[in-house]
């Protein structure tokens, strides 16, 4: 079933069907992050939930919303790796047939992982998200499957998003500043719509890499950049452009977006090993890096971060740790 419109019933009915269904992940309050702010700071730890990020919320409510022969058919998605992780696992729990298209430059964990539940994984002969997104497409239309959107999908922005953004105003209702990593925008779209539809003095911070800025360049051109150049970074889920959809929802609530380079996020890794204990991927720490490059002005009212994911290889880590 296709909708078209964000709204809070879908939000709501997002929220009550992933009820028992989830993890209810915690929020861990940082005092390095708040000293260097000047204001409360806590962490969203969605790298926590199932299949290892937020996109479990989405998957599962997605598929749940497939006809009948949809559902006989099966559905086609792309993914850096998250996103097809989690509607692998969807797609198991619901019998669904799924096919995974990915960049030939996947994190192998993630690669592993979506395979692993038993997802039909097909490597792109591209590097980046979009030209494999155009193949995904390209292969949906050819065999008359479902392709499901990481992020450019109204269900998909009020589970990933919408309901990541309850949890978090029950968990920490003094939060007024949000800060949460933006890809394709499903994430932020359903998280800024929800925060600013509840809080009138609600601050929305998009973190980006530096060298692919898609937010940051629709903004300045007034439309969605649905498609950047491949770049070389290790925080794919962040990394090419934004959705149409996502854009309409997102562009009139951004306050504010913070870019941060290839080492500042490699940075932000480190950080929350070392200060949280918490091993996390590298697009999960696109708001860390900011906070810790001086992307982010002093606070005078608390703040969250939204942690979004934790599947990395040990491959990458150990780029990350011996440099």
């Amino acid at each position: 079933m296709i909708v078209d419109n964000l709204t809070a019933s879908l939000i709501l009915e997002a929220a009550a069907f992933l009820q028992g269904r989830i993890r209810r992940t915690p929020v861990e309050f940082s005092p390095d992050l708040s000293q260097r702010l000047g204001a409360p700071v806590w962490l969203k730890l969605e790298s926590l939930q199932l299949t290892g990020s937020f996109k479990i919320r989405g998957a599962l409510f997605r598929i749940a919303r497939l006809t009948a022969g949809e559902r006989r058919d099966g559905v086609i998605t792309c993914s850096a790796g998250n996103h097809g992780k989690a509607v692998a696992y969807a797609a198991r729990e619901a019998g669904v047939r799924a096919t995974i298209c990915v960049p030939r430059t996947v994190d192998r964990a993630k690669y592993t992982g979506m395979a692993a539940m038993g997802a039909d994984v097909r490597v792109s002969e591209f590097d980046g998200y979009d030209d494999t997104q155009d193949w995904a497409l390209q292969m949906a239309a050819e065999q008359g499957r479902t392709f499901l959107s990481a992020f450019d999908d109204y269900a998909i922005m009020a589970a990933n998003g919408g309901t990541l953004a309850m949890e978090v105003l029950e968990e920490v209702p003094a939060a007024r500043n949000f800060l949460v990593p933006v890809g394709g925008g499903g994430l932020s779209a359903g998280f800024a719509f929800w925060t600013k539809l509840q809080l009138r003095d609600a601050t929305f911070i998009g973190c980006q890499h530096v060298l692919s800025p898609a937010l940051r360049l629709s903004l300045d051109r007034g439309r969605a950049v649905t498609k950047l150049p491949a770049v070389e970074t290790m925080a794919g889920g962040v990394e090419g452009g934004i959705g149409e959809l996502t854009f309409s929802v997102l562009g009139p609530l951004a306050d504010d977006v913070a870019l941060v380079a290839e080492d500042e996020i490699v940075e932000g890794v480190r950080w929350m090993l070392e200060h949280h204990q918490y091993l996390i991927e590298p697009s999960a720490a696109v708001p860390i890096a900011a906070c810790l490059a001086g992307k982010i002005e002093k606070l005078t009212e608390p703040a969250v971060l939204i942690i979004s994911g934790r599947n990395v290889s040990a491959e990458t880590v150990k780029k990350i740790l011996c440099g």
